[in-house]
Parts: structure tokens; sequence; C-alpha cells
């Protein structure tokens, strides 16, 4: 599969200028109002990123609500087979050795060849693995029982069998055929591959969250497995890749009964596991830098992010038609009420602010030609009065607490510091000295502070010097030698992945793209809706509100497993070697990521983010443990209180990562953001009063800023202010004002034409078996070469006979020819 037959997700809805087209008669001003109440009461979000949820959260998730019959079934299954191994007694009274000799028993039952009996004691392993819940009485009984039985399950070898039939299930053609021919896939079609991921998922989910009063045998267990899924155990590749293998084979529709979101959860969960996650990752770039003799990391970035404040969002464009009007009826006293942080702090307490409607955040095109700039005659006199002193914000007896400083220390690259000498050269002295940056002669006092200065922030990446290291094992293959590359769970992964790579990210991109909220139903697209949707559809109106929260919960889940997956998956690539990620952003950009982010974030973000596809009652452990109330449409309707939901802020704060990472210090990507003019759809996502979120939506605006002109920089000043306050400064960038934007042409093709090369140049040193082929000595001693051993297949003794008749005796020899070429190889050797 190309990257072509990916679609291309338009950009709908949008004028020549970028900007959402305005509805036309009444309508406008009804959805500027609710524009405007939307950004003055967006509270700030209580949101703490992090790797997952919380665990009974991560839980939950895994459970379809249409799954939920199938807890019962799970129970009576094992309280059937338990009660012929202890009369009377309850799981939870057993000891520990009793237990392990029934968990043994099961092990020898799924190794049955019927069908049916082997998904009954799957089930009853599953009972297990949920933590017996119908013996407990709380949510907290259920998974403290949950996580003794599944370190019980590791340690009786459970993972391993589970595999076995897992791989049994993925290569059984006769279920995948059925499920091709049927015009409708529903949760009977996926029952054995659920059961078996299920019971997977909440192992490798449970091993992975650590706590305090875990016991010593369990810290050594969680380490094995650890070890066991990151390394090449499973017929030779890491167990992530049999997962990366059930996404293409569904993707390409040779398997649509898949039940693909507990696919990817699990698969997210494996990769989180054995890599690890951002604080993992954090100590990794520490001790890279170590080992690399680099200087540590100016800050913990961490740390720096959960320290931001939310800024308060750009005014609407409500706001500020309401903001005019006043102007123009001379009521200059009067001020719209916008929300202000102390991120705006500045501009309200500066006394030469102009008050006009130009310095407002507002687009140019949502203003009409009579409103801005424009001044009623009659109002002249009171326009050009001194405005009276601006109202303090806060009253007299409580301190303002301006920020102190900036959040992040500036960076300089040392190409940065290059290009600085060679203009200073040019313009004082005339001549350049290449890539020299101590040389200073000629030129006056306050470039040598600038350099200095320059100097003092400094930033080497691992990156460059993992480049720089690359171009030398390239000019001398021979003389540095064999690299010793260290078989890190990373590496191994990356090893797995190469041959498939482009197939395995076009299928991710699919199935991100049809469980976007943004996308429209097509007969074409990709069914994901296989392991939700029931065998007997809702006839009433309460079970199809029921199944329609519960389709939109899956999509999100799916789309939250997806963007953590990626980010995971560039951020580990990236630290262990650049070229791994660039091969990974590559396929990623070919296959049409940057749009289709853009496509998901060009939506009410809002509205997704405070989304209510959630029925509380119905989420595991809750539903196994408390009586379930009645039902009713109002109850569904109201969903539950909370402010936001956590999986959609977390899904949209990871996707804008991902796009941060693809296009950073790549201008042919960047400008890819200006043609698809993601600033309106950028600048709508400031809405959301969540410091994180809003930080990278800064830093892709940022990198576009020199592109938008002058005009948009002028209208958009406080996104500007908030740039320079959130983002990381580097110091000679000249993001603000665009001075050298004709000197960079875009050529999208030969950068990434030039980038490719390089990445096909290192995994050919790196990982193709024939490297050293062109640089092997050749052996031209006729004994040796004949003397040589040849490996033969094993029938040849029964027809070397012919072979020698064919091959040898009846092909006749000019003996001629020979000498004659033998007497012209004598002379030319004289």
């Amino acid at each position: 599969m190309q990257a072509e037959d990916m679609e291309v997700p338009i950009i709908n809805n949008l004028n020549d200028n970028g900007d959402r087209q305005r509805p036309k008669g009444k309508d406008v001003f009804k959805d500027l109002q609710k524009e405007s109440e939307s950004s003055m009461e967006s509270p700030n979000l209580e949101f703490e990123y992090g790797d997952t949820d919380v665990l009974t959260a991560e839980l939950s998730e895994l459970y379809s609500y249409t799954e939920e019959p199938e807890f019962a079934l799970n129970r009576d299954y094992f309280e059937e087979d338990f009660r012929s191994h202890a009369r009377d007694r309850r799981w939870i009274e057993l000891k520990v050795e009793e237990q392990k000799t029934y968990v043994m028993r099961l092990l020898d039952a799924l190794e049955v060849t019927d069908r049916d009996k082997r998904l009954k004691v799957a089930r009853a392993i599953l009972y297990l693995a949920q933590g017996v819940f119908d013996e407990c009485d709380t949510d907290v009984d259920v998974l403290h029982w949950s996580r003794h039985n599944v370190f019980l399950l590791y340690d009786m070898g459970i993972f391993t069998a589970l595999l076995e039939l897992l791989t049994m299930e993925i290569d059984n053609n006769q279920a995948c055929s059925s499920a091709v021919r049927k015009p409708a896939i529903s949760l009977a079609d996926s029952t054995e591959l659920r059961v078996l991921l299920s019971i997977m998922y909440l192992m490798v989910e449970t091993v992975r969250v650590q706590t305090e009063d875990d016991r010593p045998e369990w810290r050594a267990a969680r380490e094995a497995f650890k070890n066991e899924l990151g390394s090449p155990l499973y017929n030779g590749e890491p167990f992530a890749l049999l997962l990366f293998t059930m996404v293409t084979k569904f993707c390409s529709m040779n398997a649509p009964h898949f039940p693909m979101k507990k696919v990817l959860l699990l698969l997210w969960k494996t990769i989180l596991f054995t890599l690890g996650g951002f604080e993992e990752l954090q100590e990794m770039n520490v001790r890279g830098r170590e080992r690399l003799n680099l200087p540590p990391l100016p800050e913990d970035s961490i740390k720096v992010v959960r320290a931001m404040r939310a800024a308060s969002p750009p005014a609407s464009a409500m706001e500020l038609i309401e903001q005019q009007q006043q102007q123009k009826r001379g009521r200059r006293s009067r001020r719209p009420l916008v929300k202000q942080d102390s991120l705006d702090t500045y501009n309200e307490r500066d006394p030469f602010k102009n008050d006009d409607a130009r310095d407002e955040e507002e687009d140019p095109e949502d203003t009409d030609s009579g409103i801005e700039g424009e001044v009623d005659p009659l109002d002249r006199d009171v326009i050009i009065q001194p405005p009276p002193p601006p109202p303090p914000l806060r009253p007299p007896t409580e301190k303002v607490n301006l920020p102190k400083g900036l959040p992040w220390a500036p960076k300089v690259r040392e190409k940065d510091i290059e290009h600085f000498l060679e203009t200073s050269r040019n313009k004082f002295i005339g001549f350049t000295l290449g890539n020299d940056t101590d040389t200073l002669v000629g030129l006056p006092r306050p470039i040598h502070e600038s350099v200095k200065t320059l100097k003092q922030h400094k930033y080497v990446s691992i990156a460059e010097v993992q480049i720089q290291k690359e171009d030398e094992l390239q000019q001398c293959p021979m003389t540095l030698g064999e690299e010793d590359v260290e078989d890190t769970p990373t590496e191994m992964l990356y090893l797995g992945m190469l041959p498939n790579l482009s197939q395995y990210v076009i299928a991710l991109l699919k199935l991100l793209l049809a469980a976007a909220p943004t996308s429209k139903a097509k007969t074409d697209s990709i069914n994901i809706l296989a392991d939700v949707l029931p065998e007997e559809m809702p006839i009433t109106v309460l079970q199809s509100m029921k199944l329609g929260i519960d389709v939109n919960r899956h999509k999100e889940i799916i789309v939250k497993a997806i963007s953590a997956l990626l980010l995971l998956l560039l951020k580990h690539f990236k630290l262990n070697h650049i070229y791994q990620f660039e091969i990974v952003s590559q396929h990623l950009v070919f296959a049409n990521c940057i749009p289709l982010i853009l496509k998901f974030f060009n939506q009410n973000i809002m509205s997704y983010i405070s989304a209510k596809n959630s029925i509380c009652v119905l989420d595991f452990p809750h539903c196994v443990v408390h009586e379930m109330p009645e039902l009713t449409a109002e109850s569904l309707e109201a969903g539950d209180s909370n402010q936001f939901c956590w999986r959609n802020l977390f899904s949209c704060i990871n996707l804008l990562r991902i796009l941060n990472k693809l296009t950073k210090w790549k201008h042919s990507r960047t400008m890819m953001l200006v043609v698809f003019k993601s600033a309106p759809i950028l600048k709508r996502a400031l809405k959301v009063k969540q410091a994180m979120m809003q930080l990278y939506v800064l830093k892709l605006l940022k990198i576009q800023t020199k592109y938008l002109g002058r005009q948009w920089r002028k209208s958009n000043m406080k996104t500007m202010s908030a740039i320079y306050q959130k983002v990381r400064h580097r110091l000679n960038d000249d993001w603000a004002y665009g001075n050298d934007i004709d000197a960079r042409p875009w050529d999208f093709q030969a950068e990434e034409c030039a980038l490719r090369e390089s990445i096909e140049k290192f995994n050919s040193r790196r990982y193709d078996k024939n490297k050293n082929g062109e640089f092997a000595p050749v052996d031209n001693c006729l004994q040796s070469v004949l003397g040589q051993r040849v490996e033969l297949p094993e029938d040849f003794h029964y027809s070397y006979e012919m072979w020698l008749e064919r091959e040898v005796f009846s092909q006749p020899i000019q003996w001629e020819g020979l000498l004659q070429y033998g007497g012209q190889g004598a002379k030319g050797g004289m």
C-alpha cells in the first residue's frame, strides 16, 4: 500500500485567508454570541498530563458498554469449574499454594482441542484477572484481588499460553474469510480474540503500574515481564510486532473482525511498559548526555510545563465588535468583559498601549472594513481626549504577583553562532573564515559581547552528536571499524519494524482518520466498530442513546491510544538514534499526517474536550460491585459531572506534540502548516485554558509566524505576547519579524530527498547484512577458490550423474579458444 492510497483530509469551510467562513443572515450574530460566551466562560482546567489516566479509568476503557453482560458470563464459567475443585469455599479464602494448583489446572485445560471448552476456560481466567468481583464489596477490593491474581497468573506461565492461542486465532483463515463475507460484523465475531486480549491487557497494565506496597517478588516479576515483552522471544520478534501485524491485517480488510480498540490499547501499553514513559525518557536523556560528555539539560521540561499557568484565550469576534461599537459611541471607560491572566498583565498595565480596535486580538478577516480604523467625525473630539488612568486590576492592598522571568532557558545552536559571525565578518571586514567561531579579530567590541552571550547559551543536542558521528562513519567505513550497537528494547523494536514500517504507519493513520470526530462516514472506510456493535441492534430510544454514547467513547479511546503510541515511538526513536526518528517522521508526513491532525482540530475543540461520552455507573469496576440503577434518557443526557474529558484533552496534547515533532527545524513542513492554513485552526485551540496544550499550540504558531504577514502579526499581538512569554527563546531567531523569508525557497522534494538519502545510508550501513560487500577482499587464487566447500542440496547425490552428463560431458569444449585466450593473457602480462 502506498502513501497515496491514504485519503487526503481536506480542511473545509475556510476562506482564502484561512479563517472559518462567516455564516450569512441572522445566524451570524447568534454564532458570534455563542463563540463569545464560550471563550469568556472557559475555566482553567485542572488537568495533569501524564503517561496514563488513573488505573480505574484505564481498566474501564478496555470494555465497551455492550460487553457488560459478559462480566456475569465470566463469573458463571469460573464458579461452575471452581465448585468442582473447591466445594463450599471461596477463591479469596484459599491459600496461595491452593490457588496455584487451581491455576495449573486451568492452564492444562487451555490445551484442549475443543474450541468451546477453551473459551470457557479462558473466560474463567479472565474472571480471575478481573479480581473475582463477586467475592468483593468495594472497588478497592476488586483492584486488590485483580493485582494479586495477575501476578499469580504470570508466575504460572499463563501469558505464554495465551500468546500461543492468540497466534492461532490470528492465523485462523476460516474465521477471517467468514468475517470478510459477512455484511455486518458484531461482537460475536471476535469473542475469542476479545477474551484473550482482555486478559493480556489486564496483565500488562496491572504489572506495569508500580505501587509502594509491592512485594519483592512482584518487583522481580515486573522486571522479568518487561524484559520478556521487549525481547525477541516470540517467534524471534518482540511482542509489539505481533500486535502491529494485527493492525495491518485489519486495515488491509483481511481480518475485519479483529477488535481494534483492544489491540491498540494493548500495543500502546506494551510499548509504554517495555520502552518507558515520559519520566523514563527524561532520565534516559540525562544519562545519554552524560555518556556523550555533554553539559546537563538547562531544566527539567516536565517540571517547567507542570508549573505553567494557562493564559486567557484570545478575544472572540463578538467581543471585538461590541468593543468597537462602544468606542464609536465614545464610551471609553467601559471595557469588554475579557478575562485576563498574568499573561496579559503587561499589556493592561502599559500606559502607552493604544486602546484602538486595531491593537486588539482580532483577525483582519473577521472585521468589516467599515468598522476597523474609521472614526465618526462627531466623536472625534471624544477620541482625542487623553484616556483616564487605567483602574487597578486588583485592590491596592493586594500585591500583584508578576512572573519572575521566563520559564525556559534560551538555547543557541552552533550553526546560529556561525551564521551570526559570518554576517558580522562580511559587514565589518569583508571576508569570512568558514566555520571558525573563535577568531574575533577586527570585529567591534559589541560583537565580542554578543558572541560571548551566544556561547553561554549554546546547546548541543544528542541528535547533533549522532549526526556528526554518522557522517564520520560514512566517510571512513574501513578505518573507524564496526559500530557497537547496544541491544536496547527500542533498538530491537526498530529492527523488527523496519521492513514493514510504512505499512504500520499508514495503518495507524487510517485508524486515526476513521476515529476522528471530523470524519464523515463512508461506505469504503474502515469499520472500526466491529467490537462495539451488538448482535441485535437497539429497538428503544434508551438503547439507541446508550449505543451512541458507546460508539463515541469507542472512537475517543482509539484516538487516545494511537496518539499516545505514535508520540512514544517518535520520542524513543529520537533518543535511540535521530535517523530512526526521521524515517518514522517521514513516513508520517508522506501518509498525510499533518493535514490529518489539522483536520482533527478543525472542530469545536472545547466541545470535544468537554464531551460527556461516558456512563459512570457502567464503568468497570463500579458496574460489577454496585447495584445497577435504572438508566433513563435524562441521566444519559446529563453525563458525568467532570469539567473535562481526560482522554480527549490527553489526545489533543499528544497530537499537538506529534505535529511539533514533525515540523521542528523542517522548513518545508513548516510551509505545509502555512499552506494548509493552520493558523486560525490552531488559534481556536487556544480557547482551551490548559497550560500544556496552549504551549504546544503557541510553538506551532511561532514557527510559521514570519510567513503569515505583517497584518496578521499586528492583529494578533496578544498571541505574539503569549509566544514570547511561554515558548523557549532562540536568541537570534527572527520569528517575530520575518526579514529572511525571501532567502528561504520552499523546495519540499529536495529537502525530503536529501533527508531520505541520509536515512538510507544509515540503515544500509547499520542493518544491511551485505553492508561490507564492496569493501570485502576478493580471492584471486585458483586453488583456494576451487578448494572451497560448496553447500549442495541433500538430494544431489541421487542425480549428480545426470547433472555431470548434462552440464559437463555433453558440453563441447573449445580448446583452441582456450589456448588463444591464454596466449593473449600471456602477451598482456609480458
